[in-house]
């Protein structure tokens, strides 16, 4: 969208806008600014990179915190005047953001009478600087940031009662309406986009006057603004009795200020289910609402059949206000397959919606460069990343594969991943963390029916492999992932058989292979070197230009082994290969007989396997002879970088369905000696390591020459999570009577332990985890 075209026009198409997480949160004295994490802060590159997706126009920052924290007569605009005019010459429409979930500079907060006044007078200042912007958000989602900060006490000022919550409100409210004056006194076409997180509360019987309240208590920001709130309001009892004037509520119906456009902000957790059984369900999810015992939780984790999704939300919304409506925030952290079904579901209902007389302009993707610890809502610096279009944690932004598929919806192209498919996690039967909760009958009426794309033929993703730990592994988490798959065994495929290959891709027509079949046994190679070349070397080269051929992409797997470790620290991507053994060169001259064929195959390097469903890898192996009270004996002087095997899957999947290619060093973070290893995982587990034994690599025997130091470390990005937490998840795992505890791929055992965020906040009211993913 250029600038001087309306969002208003209801001909048009629906538009794709996107979103940059732009978080400056206050915790105690910590600021916490996204920007700052993601990097786009130093990089004005990205605004290139934004375009190329096709978007329309862009949520963007220019924030009060950033821009002028001492005052407006010391402001920097050096970072706004470089990259606003960069949006507009791409043709992209800037809707700019002053506050996001922020509470202001150090002197002020969002219990500051004068919050409102100040923030208005940054306002003025942009739109006299930027007369030419047309689209503002002053105050990002009011209502979510006055609970977060005025009722659960999880941001500053940390404030835990009905009537902070309400003053908290009410400033910003009024901030807006202040904001709006001053900027149409430049622009009096100027429009607010007006955001805020729309979900809704379902109950047993037992709660429904709980779910009653949250679901008027949702609309208050907007109620406000439009001047609606009075003493005919469902809430004004509530409001009144928090000691706050009524003239205070008054003042918005003599200065209304409606929204041009209201921002409903979706995610998977904005729609709850309470429960008067707090027994059935996970201990972090248990509360108290008005004085009841309970359970708040995702309704998709609970209750039997999924409710319908954002689209009667949307309705909702339309009935309430008839005001034209965006979709300003859509996102989900979940593995990658999944990430471009919650993207389709919410294309697909805006359009029905559209169908159904609602004005609905546009639907935006947020986070075009992921985002940092929302899992703990933004309380602490723990690192832990969600993708989005772009990956900000390769050198540049790497784009995946919700890159490619947003600018197939800005073409409007028909959408080609075969992964799309598929069910999202939310809509599978595995999805439950409890007995699953008969749906209210209310619910199963209107209740999705997967929103997938239409057809069963979905492509298959063809694992060769069928009797080694790796390709189990993928088949297990392939299943779980809802990601169509293949299991073949070398009788399905011999893939150093030209005509064997050829037969199983014509059959099963995948769209893409992964090959985790080959010669393992490294001592045994030195004198099996014909076997060993003919599954690692030749069989990789066919299958390489047969997949190239046939379109599909390609997987497979390299070793640390190529290399001589005479380097001494890390070894990545880009350095040459010296294998000291008749493995590693058959795994070297692979790689480049790979490339050489399908140039874009993804040829992996990792090393020293553990996992959690084979009993002959190193860890398990150790743990077992320990705890039988047995010796053990581990190389002290080799120095490796494991990789858990789940982990590893997990990257691969995500990496195959983003289509990369190349040469990746895929492990967990973290060097040991196998003896260090043996030793930690021991400790983890409480097991005695007494009877551990450390001796050198040439007391073991091994024919096959091996180097001391082989550890790897990644040019392109580290993907995997830290060693330490690896063993943590595994020992975890390890422990339990089922192995398919793992509840595994609902959220990716390849992220941060499930629900984190609420074991690090354990004094945060269950119901603050509303409002957004983790």
């Amino acid at each position: 969208m250029n600038t001087n075209t309306s969002l208003n026009s209801q001909s048009r198409p629906l538009e794709l806008w996107g979103g940059l997480e732009c978080t400056v949160n206050r915790v105690r004295d910590d600021y916490f600014s996204q920007l700052d994490r993601n990097g786009h802060a130093l990089r004005a590159c990205d605004i290139g990179r934004f375009a190329s997706l096709g978007i329309r126009a862009i949520r963007y920052p220019i924030l009060w915190e950033r821009t002028a924290p001492e005052g407006i007569a010391k402001a920097d605009w050096s970072w706004p005047d470089e990259r606003l005019p960069a949006l507009r010459e791409a043709g992209v429409t800037p809707i700019a953001g002053l506050i996001h979930h922020g509470s202001g500079p150090r002197d002020t907060s969002l219990m500051d009478p004068a919050f409102p006044e100040r923030l208005a007078e940054y306002a003025g200042a942009v739109a006299a600087r930027y007369p030419w912007l047309e689209y503002y958000t002053p105050v990002n989602e009011p209502c979510t940031t006055a609970r977060f900060a005025g009722l659960y006490g999880v941001w500053y000022p940390h404030a835990r009662d009905d009537r902070s919550f309400i003053e908290a409100l009410l400033i910003q409210c009024r901030a807006v309406v202040l904001c709006m004056r001053e900027i149409r006194k430049v622009n009096p076409n100027a429009k607010l986009v007006q955001t805020d997180d729309l979900g809704k509360t379902y109950s047993t019987p037992e709660l429904a006057q709980v779910a009653d309240f949250y679901n008027e208590r949702r609309w208050l920001a907007w109620d406000l603004l439009c001047g609606m709130i009075g003493p005919e309001h469902k809430l004004w009892s509530y409001l009144t009795k928090t000691g706050i004037d009524a003239s205070e509520f008054l003042w918005f119906r003599d200065n209304p200020c409606p929204p041009d456009v209201i921002g409903v902000n979706y995610y998977v957790t904005s729609e709850r289910w309470l429960d008067h059984r707090p027994e059935r369900y996970p201990e972090h999810h248990r509360g108290v609402a008005d004085g009841i015992p309970c359970a708040d939780i995702e309704a998709s984790r609970a209750l039997a059949t999924p409710t319908a999704g954002i689209g009667p939300l949307l309705q909702e919304v339309w009935d309430r206000y008839h005001l034209q409506i965006a979709i300003t925030e859509a996102h989900i952290d979940a593995n990658r397959e999944d990430q471009l079904r919650w993207l389709l579901e919410i294309w697909q209902a805006a359009n029905t919606a559209r169908d159904n007389g609602v004005d609905l302009r546009a639907v935006t993707v947020w986070s075009l460069l992921g985002s940092f610890d929302w899992n703990s809502l933004v309380t602490q610096n723990c690192g832990y990343y969600e993708p989005g279009p772009f990956d900000v944690r390769s050198p540049m932004p790497r784009p995946t594969a919700l890159a490619a598929m947003m600018r197939e919806l800005a073409d409007g192209k028909p959408l080609s991943h075969p992964v799309l498919r598929g069910q999202g996690w939310w809509r599978r039967p595995n999805r439950w963390l409890c007995t699953p909760v008969a749906t209210p009958a209310a619910l199963t009426s209107i209740s999705a029916d997967g929103h997938s794309l239409v057809g069963t033929s979905a492509a298959p993703i063809l694992i060769l492999g069928a009797s080694g730990t790796l390709g189990r592994a993928f088949a297990r988490i392939c299943q779980k992932r809802h990601l169509h798959y293949k299991l073949l065994s070398r009788h399905d495929m011999d893939i150093a058989d030209p005509a064997s290959v050829e037969r199983a891709l014509a059959l099963h027509k995948p769209w893409a292979v992964i090959n985790t079949c080959g010669y393992v046994r490294v001592d045994d190679a030195e004198g099996d070197l014909e076997r060993c070349f003919r599954d690692n070397t030749l069989g990789a080269a066919i299958l390489a230009e047969a997949c190239a051929r046939h379109g599909a992409h390609l997987t497979t797997f390299s070793s640390d082994l190529v290399f001589d470790g005479a380097k001494n620290s890390p070894y990545v991507e880009s350095d040459p290969v010296t294998p000291l053994n008749a493995y590693g060169r058959s795994k070297a001259e692979a790689e480049t007989a790979v490339l050489g064929k399908h140039p874009g195959a993804l040829v992996v390097r990792t090393s020293a396997f553990f996992g959690p469903w084979d009993r002959h890898n190193f860890v398990t192996q150790a743990l077992a002879a320990l705890e039988r009270g047995e010796s053990f004996t581990a190389a002290s002087d080799m120095t490796v970088s494991p990789t858990y095997v789940p982990d590893l899957v997990h990257t691969c999947l995500d990496l195959a369905v983003d289509r990369e290619c190349g040469i990746w060093h895929l492990n967990n973070t973290g060097s040991v000696t196998w003896h260090e290893l043996a030793k930690m995982a021991a400790d983890k587990a409480g097991i005695d390591a007494s009877r551990l034994e450390a001796r050198a690599a040439s007391e073991l025997g091994m024919p096959a020459p091996r180097p001391a130091y082989s550890v790897l470390h990644s040019e392109r990005a580290m993907l995997l999570p830290k060693l330490e937490n690896a063993l943590d998840r595994f020992i975890e795992l390890r422990g339990t009577d089922d192995p398919e505890y793992e509840e595994l791929v609902r959220t990716a055992e390849s992220r941060q332990p499930l629900a984190s965020g609420h074991r690090q906040q354990e004094e945060t009211p269950a119901e603050a985890f509303q409002a957004k993913s983790f």
